[in-house]
């Protein structure tokens, strides 16, 4: 089963407020119902994007089923609205960037990641996202970012924090950047336009803009750590606390899922157009991530660091070691 779900606006703002709310709920803290027939009931929220492929897959071939979970996914705009659906128990399970959960977790967010999502494909100039220019455009390499304007899908995360590191290894000023906030499916007609000179996008925009003859100059996730882990699911403290059996078999799922898109990228690819739009050329074309079952650790250890350089996590650091497995 497949359901959406509205964004919510002002991130932080929504994401304290309903972690509030969900610690005041005297009932089962998000527990899934179960079926009569033995299985579990549990709803997944996530971002209908490439890097879920896995999951959708992973249904589809029964993984999760065989573990007794009938699975739901629901789309939803963005971490915005998953991570507090996590944490009321609107859902059990969700995916989010890895930059993202930092920041939940220093703002107390009881939130832990249970399994890896998906990672660059360390592909420089081929990755799953990237900053592209238009073809006349003077900017060569990440370096020449410095001074002008790049589109990010939001500000002061995992986006703005790899460009600007990509910039800073082409020996660029990290601090000249001006990043403005667009959505990714606006990106490629924002560049045509010249309302931007450059916008770091994720597939499928990348592959529409690069049909019109964007230049690609940076792979801000392979650049920063060809094995960046870039995005996990996770669920509440709670819920992991109260059902350790179920979390362990929809990580045991999920890995699973993981490996197997791993060695049929093309049955993963093929997975797309059941619940994205994505179609045709593009669909053949586009770059697909790579989709380790564990998470690198070290990659991890980096995008904190560069997330702490930034200021992304005021006067805390994320714990590591508490948030993911």
């Amino acid at each position: 089963m497949q359901r959406r779900v509205p964004g919510c606006a002002a991130v932080l703002a929504v994401i304290v407020a309903t972690a509030g709310c969900g610690s005041s709920d005297p009932g089962d803290g998000g527990s899934p119902p179960s079926g009569g027939d033995g299985t579990t009931r549990v709803k997944v929220g996530v971002i209908p994007i490439v890097d879920v492929a896995p999951l959708y897959l992973g249904q589809k071939k029964g993984f999760f089923g065989s573990r007794g979970i009938e699975l739901e996914t629901v789309s939803a705009q963005g971490g915005a609205a998953i991570i507090p659906g996590v944490v009321s128990g609107q859902f059990q399970f969700g995916f989010s960037n890895t930059t993202s959960l930092m920041i939940a977790q220093v703002k107390g967010v009881p939130v832990k990641s249970v399994v890896n999502g998906a990672a660059s494909n360390g592909r420089v100039g081929g990755d799953v996202t990237g900053v592209g220019v238009r073809k006349d455009s003077p900017v060569k390499s990440a370096g020449d970012l410095a001074g002008r304007t790049v589109a990010v899908n939001a500000l002061r995360n995992i986006g703005d924090t790899t460009v600007r590191e990509s910039v800073r290894a082409a020996g660029g000023d990290p601090s000249e950047v001006e990043f403005v906030e667009i959505p990714f499916d606006r990106m490629p007609a924002a560049l045509d336009d010249g309302r931007v000179d450059a916008a770091w996008m994720g597939e499928p925009s990348m592959t529409i803009a690069k049909a019109r003859g964007a230049r690609v100059v940076a792979s801000p996730f392979a650049e920063t750590d060809p094995e960046l882990t870039v995005a996990t699911y996770f669920t509440s403290t709670r819920l992991a606390e109260r059902e350790p059996g179920l979390v362990e078999k929809f990580a045991e799922a999920m890995a699973e899922s993981l490996r197997y898109a791993s060695d049929h990228p093309d049955e993963a690819r093929r997975t797309l157009a059941t619940y994205t739009e994505i179609s045709g050329d593009v669909l053949e074309e586009l770059a697909l991530p790579a989709w380790p079952a564990e998470v690198d650790r070290a990659s991890l250890e980096k995008l904190a660091s560069l997330g702490e350089r930034d200021g992304l996590f005021g006067d805390g650091e994320p714990d590591l070691d508490a948030l993911f497995p």
